[in-house]
């Protein structure tokens, strides 16, 4: 007779809100910086080089050390791992707040990215084990908007504490909200199951493997932030983008011949796996030059503050709010195929409709655009993602996650980097500095921001509009790229994945049934 599985406790959805706190957190803390970086050059002395470090730092730190992560959430215990991680940035948080110098600034970004890279994956991996099957769609739908959420609320808090505190007040924000998802952790997430203690006999650890794969992102990541400052014909952007292309083939070559990998490359056997994997790093990636356009454009061209900015960002967020509610219903019905392929078609249309703005157009029409974006975006990241983490076993969801986290952050700061060169390329071939003494225009075609700068030094409201019609004819052409991306990844979908939701043949059994559902505490 088969055992029935275990109820599903009613403090499921408190649990849930903990693990929304942590990625809301990790997302915000990505962008909030951004507003401060003028104010840490004046106040701190930090020079460009410096500033790039506060940034790229956090960034590096979470690429590089989500596969290991992974793999040690699995063998001690996600909860365990994920308190550790909530608690290294609360610890990296307070020590900001006392930062005196660029280098400790930069010391404390980059350990608040490892703690990122403890939190981002395992609060994903820890889904399907308070939920059942026909749940997870839905708790994955609230905890990507939340993700998501905290990208463009990043610039809004910053530039709000900003105006009204010091610059040590853009850490001291993450302690509370530290706090209460620690506690709720502590308190609401399921027990470790009693398999995975500390000091128990382990399986041998690849550490060869960790270090091939970290150094190899650490790499990809740190050439793609060269990119805006030196080119991609740069000896070493083209140097330290090859040296991680062929430490990344010596990852894989070890993970194939090693007896305990960090990443279980027999994943991608699973076609759920294989294609959820890849839409959501190609939605990622549109997504991710979306979002590294739209703020600029509204500050620079159309004149709003850091603020104002990051409201006028949320339609999108609204319409992924929208659509991931719709997701939840949707996909058990309809099936993956129909859902993920119709978000990709909004998203696309979305991006596409975005690239038909001109000088004239003001923030209403911005707006419609950015909520369809939204739309698309969650009806397709959200299926696909779910489609990722029903492939898992139920033993190495924190492996998977942190695959699938990795990928996904390795397509977004490598397309935002391609992107930005197509930005460039545009903005320069639309810009006119006729008229304008040499040193100024090399100014001008840096940026449509230093153009502005120019303009108002000069009082010359020529160079002012061609600086505005030439940043958005780049946008445009950016737009047109991620809708691209969007339409071809739509064709992916409607001839890969699979029609209904699941097979009666799944390689892994659902994460969530039976004996691995684990009871909350």
């Amino acid at each position: 007779m088969t055992t029935p599985a275990p109820a599903l406790s009613p403090r499921r959805w408190w649990a849930l809100g903990a693990l929304v706190l942590s990625a809301l957190i990790i997302g915000l803390d990505g962008t909030i910086i951004n507003v401060a970086m003028p104010t840490l050059a004046d106040e701190l002395g930090a020079d460009s080089a410096q500033l790039q470090w506060i940034g790229g730092g956090y960034l590096l730190a979470l690429s590089a050390a989500m596969l290991p992560i992974g793999v040690l959430g699995d063998r001690y215990g996600l909860k365990r791992v994920l308190i550790a991680g909530t608690t290294l940035f609360g610890l990296a948080s307070l020590a900001g707040i006392w930062a005196g110098s660029p280098g400790e600034v930069i010391a404390v970004r980059t350990v608040l990215g490892l703690g990122a890279a403890m939190i981002m994956p395992l609060s994903l991996a820890i889904l399907p084990r308070i939920f059942g099957p026909e749940e997870v769609p839905k708790a994955i739908a609230t905890w990507t908007a939340a993700t998501a959420l905290g990208m463009p609320i990043g610039p809004v808090v910053g530039g709000w504490l900003l105006n009204h505190f010091w610059w040590g007040s853009i850490f001291a924000f993450n302690l509370p909200v530290v706090a209460i998802a620690l506690i709720a952790s502590v308190f609401l997430l399921p027990k470790d199951p009693a398999r995975v203690r500390f000091g128990a006999e382990p399986t041998p650890f690849d550490g060869l493997g960790t270090i091939l794969g970290a150094v190899g992102i650490t790499s990809l990541v740190y050439g793609a932030i060269l990119v805006p400052r030196e080119g991609w014909g740069s000896p070493s952007v083209l140097g330290t983008l090859g040296a991680g292309a062929v430490l990344l083939i010596a990852f894989v070559l070890r993970q194939r011949a090693f007896a305990h990998p960090l990443v279980d490359l027999g994943l991608f056997r699973d076609a759920r796996f294989r294609w959820g994997a890849l839409i959501a790093v190609f939605v990622n990636f549109a997504v991710m030059g979306i979002l590294f356009v739209v703020p600029q454009y509204l500050e620079a061209v159309l004149g709003n503050d850091a603020f104002g900015t990051g409201l006028r960002v949320l339609p999108l967020i609204g319409g992924l709010l929208v659509s991931a509610t719709l997701s939840e219903p949707l996909f058990p019905k309809l099936g993956a195929r129909t859902v993920v392929t119709t978000g990709l078609l909004m998203l696309a249309a979305g991006a596409l409709l975005g690239a038909t703005t001109d000088g004239t157009d003001g923030y209403a029409f911005t707006a419609v655009w950015l909520t369809l974006t939204g739309l698309g975006f969650g009806l397709a990241v959200v299926p696909a993602t779910s489609l990722v983490m029903a492939s898992l076993p139920t033993n190495n969801t924190g492996s998977g996650a942190s695959l699938l986290e990795t990928v996904q952050q390795l397509g977004g700061v490598l397309g935002v980097a391609g992107l930005g060169s197509v930005l460039g390329a545009g903005y320069l071939a639309r810009l006119s500095v006729d008229g304008v003494p040499e040193p100024e225009a090399d100014a001008a075609r840096d940026s449509v921001a230093a153009a502005a700068g120019v303009a108002e030094r000069l009082h010359d409201p020529a160079l002012s509009a061609s600086a505005h019609d030439a940043f958005t004819h780049g946008m445009s052409l950016v737009l047109v790229v991620c809708g691209a991306i969007a339409l071809l990844t739509a064709v992916l979908a409607a001839i890969h994945l699979p029609k209904q939701t699941a097979s009666p043949s799944t390689p892994h059994a659902p994460a969530a049934t039976g004996e691995h559902r684990e009871l909350l505490v």
